[in-house]
């Protein structure tokens, strides 16, 4: 039922062309859970047909999930942060806790949005610590569009090349996923040890 409703509703805004997949890469990226699969890979498969464009579902694809993204960023900023300081205390979240979140931010806050864009279940999340610790703007911009990019693009390519064949899909995109979480975590032991001998 709930597949049937999902496929229904990616081929209705599907058929509004690119601002469909924008606007479903907006709820994906925000605090609504929505698989992005469901959208880009259709997406490649239709630009496989020649009814649609890689270069154009990718643009829409990255401008919505960084308009999600900063739903997220700005919530978390105006909302989540005078909650933290009002009540954070109940929640044993002290204002030097807080202070030790934009410190990280600070100085770590473009490897985590990258890396945290990558990672399934994360990559909505990681826009909420940033709004919080109040992350510079462009930064966020910068790697989140970053991230959301590297994995739209591997979803769309899936789908122009395989993305009639779903065993096989479903298969190579387990196989991705798990690449990509390890190329995340060689990635930040890497970037660990880097920050480790500059200090």
């Amino acid at each position: 039922m709930i597949e049937h409703f999902v496929s229904e509703l990616v081929a209705w805004i599907l058929h509004l062309g690119y601002p469909g997949i924008f606007f479903l890469m907006t709820i994906e990226s925000s605090f609504i859970p929505f698989p992005s699969e469901a959208v880009l890979v259709p997406a490649g498969y239709l630009a496989y047909q020649g009814e649609m464009n890689i270069p154009f579902i990718l643009l829409s694809a990255i401008l919505g999930s960084l308009a999600g993204a900063f739903i997220n960023y700005f919530i978390a900023l105006y909302l989540g942060r005078r909650f933290i300081l009002r009540y954070g205390k109940y929640f044993f979240i002290s204002e030097t806790t807080l202070s030790k979140l934009d410190d990280f931010f600070q100085n770590h806050g473009h490897i985590s949005t990258f890396t945290g864009r990558l990672i399934p279940g994360i990559r909505q999340l990681i826009s909420l610590p940033a709004g919080i610790a109040r992350m510079n703007k462009i930064e966020f911009t910068l790697y989140t569009a970053l991230g959301a990019g590297i994995w739209s693009l591997i979803l769309i390519l899936l789908g122009y090349f395989i993305g009639k064949e779903q065993e096989i899909l479903h298969r190579y995109l387990k196989e991705i996923t798990f690449a990509t979480l390890l190329i995340v975590s060689l990635l930040l032991i890497c970037y660990y040890r880097v920050q480790k001998r500059k200090k």
